[in-house]
């Protein structure tokens, strides 16, 4: 009961940070953003058709009247249809976060994993060649540009000079239109084709996320090894294994859950812009990417907006899961 309450304030307290980042939103993307008369038009367009376009466009609206009409699209959810092939946006979207959030989730979920053992690792031999292994591997994960671990991974994986044996680029086609199919064989035609397609990218992501992941994972679990109740607890005989993952994972678990949560928003809505155009991904991301070199503002005002607003109820996420992970966490009034 205590925490719906709290989730419930938390909401109404969000309100006027919602407000900010559809304020922002709109002051970037659409007030200041870019003017589609003359891509409408066309060449030599005459003053009275201007006009008429930036008229029908709400261009010659002031900017609350114009900033209330995008919060009309935000709360109803209703960014027009797609201005490269016609589509309605929200059809868009429910074709293709789904994608996005398929190959996101397991590079997700695995690079956070490992992230934690190796840092536990690191940190449990602090000081020593593990601990300077880890930091090194993290460094290099850092520091090689994300597009050259996407083509290096391509060549060892997908193509005749290296192992050959994922594809170089696609996705999921439908499956053959066998009568007689079981869904035992429709499954696996789909779950053999998904790690198909999904291996490589997420070799990758792993690959850069899991430096980035590390280093932070270490510093805080590093952080906590020098609290006083873990020189106590060694005074007490207690063993340094027992000491890492009973009482140092278990305090450094609110500021790893904030960085994962956190992170949430941009796994489900943002996608991966690169990964996904690079290996011909038919998700969120590569739609975003061609929606902004096409100036294809509606799919960008939903995906941007959409991110953001997620990325609010994080926010209030985060504070639920400080509660679950220590119940003495007490919500102030």
């Amino acid at each position: 009961m205590e925490t719906l309450q709290y989730t419930i304030r938390k909401l109404i307290y969000s309100i006027p940070l919602l407000f900010g980042v559809t304020l922002i939103a709109f002051t970037l993307m659409v007030y200041f953003g870019p003017d589609l008369t003359d891509s409408i038009l066309g060449k030599n367009p005459t003053a009275e058709q201007i006009a008429d376009v930036r008229s029908e466009l709400g261009y010659d609206a002031p900017f609350f009247v114009r900033y209330f009409m995008f919060l009309k699209e935000v709360v109803t959810f209703d960014f027009g249809s797609s201005m490269s092939s016609g589509e309605d946006v929200r059809s868009i979207l429910a074709r293709t976060v789904p994608v996005s959030f398929a190959v996101a989730l397991p590079a997700f979920i695995l690079s956070n994993l490992l992230g934690v053992g190796l840092a536990l690792l690191a940190a449990y031999h602090r000081g020593g060649f593990w601990d300077k292994f880890v930091m090194v591997f993290a460094v290099v994960g850092m520091s090689v540009s994300y597009l050259m671990i996407v083509i290096a991974f391509q060549i060892i994986f997908s193509t005749s000079y290296g192992l050959n044996w994922f594809p170089v680029q696609g996705w999921i086609d439908p499956p053959p239109d066998y009568p007689d199919a079981t869904f035992f064989e429709i499954a696996y035609y789909y779950w053999y084709n998904y790690w198909l397609y999904v291996t490589v990218p997420t070799l990758a992501s792993i690959f850069v996320a899991l430096g980035y992941n590390t280093r932070f994972f270490r510093a805080v679990i590093v952080e906590e090894l020098n609290r006083d109740y873990v020189r106590t607890a060694r005074a007490y005989g207690i063993g340094n294994g027992t000491i890492m993952l009973k009482h140092v994972l278990k305090n450094a678990l609110i500021p790893i859950a904030t960085r994962i949560i956190i992170s949430l928003p941009f796994v489900i809505i943002a996608g991966n812009l690169l990964l996904e155009k690079f290996f011909g991904i038919p998700g969120v991301g590569l739609v975003t990417y061609d929606a902004i070199t096409n100036g294809d503002l509606p799919v960008v005002k939903a995906v941007v907006t959409s991110t953001a607003i997620l990325y609010v109820f994080a926010l209030i996420l985060t504070d639920i899961a400080y509660k679950v992970i220590d119940p003495r966490i007490t919500y102030s009034k």
